[in-house]
């Protein structure tokens, strides 16, 4: 930022404007995702934000303007929070619990959508607890749903952007000794991941066979490599259905059964800093595979450990993949 551009823009110049924001604009989309857990909230939420900037920036002292664009986005996104009726309503289950074999009710938000992975747009702070591809995680995401807003606020400015305690409590209009009271009921709530050392780095061989190896068993049905391939405490999750299916052989046959006799077509795909695969299956009226989907793959050593199926094509467009391919 310098002040001739800043000087520019607060006399009304558009472009100006652009040349100040553009550079956080991907981190605050990232931000907003984190604290709402829906993509298309996200965006919705980070437009009226650059809004709100826009018409306020006449008022912006000149002094951190990265602080204060996370302070417009932190309290969009907490205003949105705060209008329930704006989320979308649960797809409907009855609450029988699990059944015996493995399938019970997810405890993941309904709304929980994947983020197009781009690790390089989003910036990294030593004083972070986490790292930046922790800190995208799919799971990660979902367990700060279960926070009440500020305290999921308050964890991500700290935990996850490295802001100091006074700096958050500006950004949120609260102090420092409520920033810090908030952090530990935070930290205390938020689910651990118990093997943030056993996941294989992004886009690595070790990550690339694990992915090869199930791609080949699901397009062969091959139950019994598939077993192989899950965990035993594995989770396939499909939001917004509340349903869920644990373990290996679960997994493995809901798989198998649901797509058994029919061809299916498995693009590679990355999404939350993890690996992904677009579902396609062949139109029985078209020469043509139909987007059935997109299934994000969290890892553990050289096994799956979580499956989570999104449902909806139009997804996909985030991702670069068209609704439809032609069939060779």
């Amino acid at each position: 930022m310098t002040e001739a551009i800043l000087a520019l823009a607060q006399a009304g110049d558009g472009d100006a404007f652009r040349a100040l924001v553009d550079p956080y604009r991907r981190e605050l989309q990232a931000h907003c995702y984190r604290i709402l857990g829906s993509v298309q909230d996200a965006e919705d939420v980070l437009q009226e934000a650059l809004l709100s900037a826009w018409r306020s920036i006449d008022r912006f002292d000149g002094r951190s303007l990265r602080a204060w664009l996370y302070k417009i986005a932190t309290n969009r996104c907490l205003n949105f929070l705060r209008g329930e009726s704006r989320r979308p309503q649960p797809a409907y289950l009855p609450d029988h619990g699990a059944d015996g074999a493995g399938q019970g009710r997810s405890d993941d938000p309904w709304w929980l959508e994947p983020f197009p992975d781009s690790l390089d747009d989003l910036a990294a702070d030593p004083e972070a607890r986490y790292d930046v591809r922790e800190s995208i995680a799919l799971s990660f995401v979902a367990g700060l749903q279960q926070l009440p807003p500020q305290q999921r606020a308050v964890l991500v400015l700290r935990d996850v952007l490295g802001f100091p305690a006074a700096e958050t409590a500006g950004i949120l209009g609260t102090t420092p000794t409520a920033v810090n009271s908030a952090l530990i009921r935070a930290r205390a709530a938020l689910p651990p991941d118990r093997h943030p050392h056993e996941v294989p780095m992004p886009k690595s061989p070790d990550e690339a066979a694990v992915v090869d190896r199930f791609v080949s068993a699901f397009q062969r049905f091959d139950l019994e490599e598939l077993v192989a391939l899950l965990t035993d405490d594995a989770r396939l999750t499909m939001p917004p259905e509340p349903a869920e299916h644990r373990g290996s052989g679960q997994i493995a046959r809901f798989l198998v059964q649901t797509h058994r006799g029919q061809e299916i077509k498995l693009m590679p795909a990355r999404a939350n800093a993890q690996p992904a695969l677009v579902l396609y299956l062949p139109d029985p009226h078209a020469p043509i595979w139909r987007a059935n989907g997109l299934i994000v793959l969290s890892l553990r050593g050289d096994q799956v450990q979580a499956l989570t199926r999104f449902a909806s094509p139009s997804l996909l467009a985030r991702f670069g993949y068209p609704r439809t391919l032609p069939r060779d």
